[in-house]
């Protein structure tokens, strides 16, 4: 186990470029499954998420195999055991998605009830009814998810509420389901769209992804593909708050302005100068006293509720009064606790938090509960007079690559340690 220290106070100025997704190349990796002849998939970030959903492939029988340019190859057109084990998946929820491309492929899965991380109830109700009138018969007790179809036919399927991996899971077995399918009131989020982007490069006739209602023509088989994973949308935004949060003047390369713009609009709101260009973004808070502003989650293309945390943190030391309400998940404000051990002045009533500017936050012992709870502690971090230690952080080293290496090069003091228990 390893534990981050930061020493709190310097201004963070330079240039740093973003990685892949992770929230994209988890469903890319899973509809792999799909494909009867091999793909290579760049770009994927060095996560431990990432390292799980290739280590549950292999389990399965796909080969893995990594080249010098640093694609990496799978093979999982002959999967051996459609079975995703309770050893890996409870660490990880999206592996999950590995139950549509299962079923549809090869009729049957056996799925372990999903882990990740704990920030609420996500019911996976939405997967199964689709996939129940697709044609599958499902069972399940404490431990696994048992599906067995035959043969999957298309559906006209409503989602009763949004979900990203609702639409991703159900749309990549309709790939394959011979037959016109439509899925109504789909999640929105560019990685959905870049999940459609890659099916259809492998074949697959996808039309509306990035819309309300997506319609699959289904297909017979789908072949293989050479394919690059997107940009992370939520680390570029964590940097453009690491940059805000500490009166920074910073650029993130490496990534599309227009899939962050509710960001940069709010930091706009808050008082930074924000600039953007073709494949970059900056953000300069060198010159103005930050204002706290009102947030309300929303799915996309609404305020992000993976950058709730982050903007706790900003609107903590930002001058005024703020309300920031997360409307996705029901218990994501673990990371209130531990802000306030730092000096933060947040309330909290149901599923909204109350937060006063202060003029401090001070380092302290704290403990990340999530992945972007620890996002939020790593920025109060950087802005924190003295020390801060943060604990439990393989949160997040599920889902910000070489997160210290990069903030160092901004200018951060950072570094980790080994913990000792």
């Amino acid at each position: 186990m390893e534990r981050l220290i930061i020493r709190g106070g310097n201004q963070l100025h330079g240039e740093v470029s973003c990685s892949g997704a992770k929230n994209s190349g988890l469903p890319i990796l899973a509809a792999t499954i799909l494909l009867d002849t091999p793909a290579k998939i760049g770009n994927l970030p060095h996560l431990q998420d990432i390292t799980t959903m290739l280590e549950l492939l292999n389990s399965m029988g796909a080969s893995i195999n990594f080249d010098e340019s640093g694609y990496i190859e799978i093979d999982a057109s002959n999967i051996l055991l459609p079975e995703a084990r309770y050893e890996l998946v409870k660490t990880m929820r999206a592996s999950i998605l590995v139950m549509g491309p299962l079923v549809a492929k090869y009729g049957k899965a056996k799925i372990s009830q999903p882990g990740g991380c704990n920030i609420g109830t996500r019911p996976i109700d939405f997967h199964l009814d689709g996939l129940e009138k697709m044609g599958a018969k499902i069972k399940s007790d404490s431990k696994y998810i048992y599906l067995d179809a035959g043969k999957l036919k298309p559906i006209d399927f409503n989602f009763p509420k949004i979900s990203v991996t609702g639409t991703e899971n159900l749309m990549m077995a309709a790939a394959i389901v011979e037959g016109k399918s439509i899925l109504r009131n789909c999640a929105k989020e560019p990685e959905v769209v870049e999940l459609a982007n890659f099916l259809n490069n492998c074949g697959a006739n996808i039309i509306g992804a990035g819309e309300s209602t997506i319609e699959i023509n289904g297909r017979a088989s789908l072949k293989s593909t050479e394919w690059e994973v997107l940009f992370d949308r939520i680390e570029a935004g964590t940097y453009m708050v690491a940059g805000a949060i500490t009166n920074g003047h910073v650029k993130i390369n490496k990534i599309k302005p227009e899939t962050i713009q509710i960001i940069s609009s709010k930091l706009i709101e808050m008082g930074a100068i924000v600039k953007s260009g073709g494949d970059w973004v900056e953000v300069d808070a060198t010159t103005t006293d930050l204002i706290s502003k009102d947030i309300s989650t929303e799915p996309f293309p609404g305020f992000p509720t993976d950058m709730q945390a982050q903007f706790m943190a900003l609107n903590a030391i930002s001058n005024g009064h703020s309300i920031i309400e997360e409307t996705v998940f029901e218990n994501r404000f673990q990371h209130v606790d531990e802000l306030k051990k730092m000096g933060a002045d947040i309330s909290l009533e149901k599923n909204k938090a109350s937060i006063k500017g202060v003029s401090n936050l001070f380092g302290a012992v704290v403990s990340a509960s999530d992945l972007r709870a620890s996002a939020s502690l790593v920025l109060a971090g950087l802005v924190g007079k003295n020390r801060t230690q943060i604990e439990d952080i393989y949160h997040i080293d599920r889902g910000y690559e070489c997160i210290e290496e990069k903030l160092t090069k901004l200018g951060a003091e950072i570094f980790r340690e080994p913990a000792e228990y």
